[in-house]
């Protein structure tokens, strides 16, 4: 039930099936290896059908830079922060904030919707005097993303159709971590004595199903079958635990502790792990398999910028 992870000991495996980055490159997934361009900091990747997507730091804020098979900039599209993709690659969300010269947030999001080559435009809503807002997922035709009404105030799920000009507000879904594809969404509760706890939740209804207050909910398989967390006190370098969950009844199926800076799913029975020791350290983008903990090295032990892609 229990695995800590030895980057020295793994064998090699295949490489990521998902989106990555190595250096300035993104691979895996659908496409070629393509280079971004420039020197500023890469902050998220995506594929979109036969494109790729860099979020790059630009001034105080962000752009995001749409990328043809041969690395061409075929698009900047300014302030974006996030990207989530549907689990096929031919549909991406991303959202847009603004900030002052100070890097202090102004309230207000634009969530983006875009199909790949071919199969219709770029829809967008703007969704005004919103704060901290974050991408949960793109799943069965709608986006979702969690925000909060207030500064400092507590937030709640958003569900937006692309093509509608509104989203709709769901408050029976407070303080969403992720959202699934099979109608379930964690969420987090925290207690008088400040510690916290993650429930699934039904979406829209927001009928709780189970809680756990050993884990924090963070993701979810594509098929919503399994649930991915991690510790409960996300703070600092890295997380020193993931874990998977079942979904039905929140039970524990398999722990891996080590340093962990990302937990995404690569498809529904194997988890990718962003792994390392500590700040500065060779990294590896390590694969676990979900039914029986075992792991291996998707990417060689290396120095330099890694990343898995949105």
């Amino acid at each position: 039930m229990k695995t800590k992870i030895d980057l020295q000991k793994l064998t090699p495996g295949r490489t990521p099936q998902i989106t990555y980055l190595t250096g300035r490159t993104i691979r895996g997934g659908a496409g070629e290896d393509v280079k971004v361009p420039g020197t500023t900091d890469i902050q998220e990747v995506a594929r979109l059908g036969g494109s790729s997507l860099a979020v790059v730091t630009k001034g105080f804020g962000n752009e995001m830079l749409t990328l043809d098979s041969e690395g061409n900039v075929t698009r900047r599209t300014p302030d974006i922060t996030q990207i989530v993709t549907t689990d096929n690659g031919n549909a991406a969300a991303y959202a847009g904030t603004k900030l002052k010269d100070t890097g202090e947030e102004i309230p207000g999001a634009t969530i983006y919707a875009e199909q790949a080559e071919g199969q219709g435009g770029l829809q967008k809503t703007t969704v005004p005097d919103i704060w901290n807002t974050t991408l949960e997922a793109y799943v069965n035709g709608k986006v979702y993303f969690d925000a909060s009404t207030k500064q400092d105030g507590p937030s709640a799920l958003y569900e937006w159709t692309p093509g509608e000009s509104k989203a709709t507000l769901l408050k029976s879904i407070p303080s969403a971590l992720a959202v699934s594809s099979a109608g379930t969404a964690g969420s987090l509760t925290t207690l008088a004595d400040q510690s916290s706890c993650s429930s699934l939740l039904t979406v829209p209804a927001g009928k709780r199903l189970w809680r756990t207050c050993d884990y924090m909910i963070t993701g979810f398989t594509p098929d919503g079958a399994t649930v991915i967390g991690g510790s409960k006190y996300q703070d600092g370098y890295g997380d020193g635990i993931a874990v998977v969950l079942d979904a039905k009844n929140g039970s524990l199926l398999h722990e891996w502790s080590g340093v962990f800076r990302q937990a995404i799913p690569e498809d529904d029975q194997h988890l990718l792990l962003l792994a390392d020791t500590g700040d500065e350290t060779p990294a590896s983008i390590v694969r676990c398999t979900i039914t029986t903990g075992a792991c291996e090295l998707a990417t060689p032990l290396a120095k330099g910028q890694l990343l898995i892609g949105a």
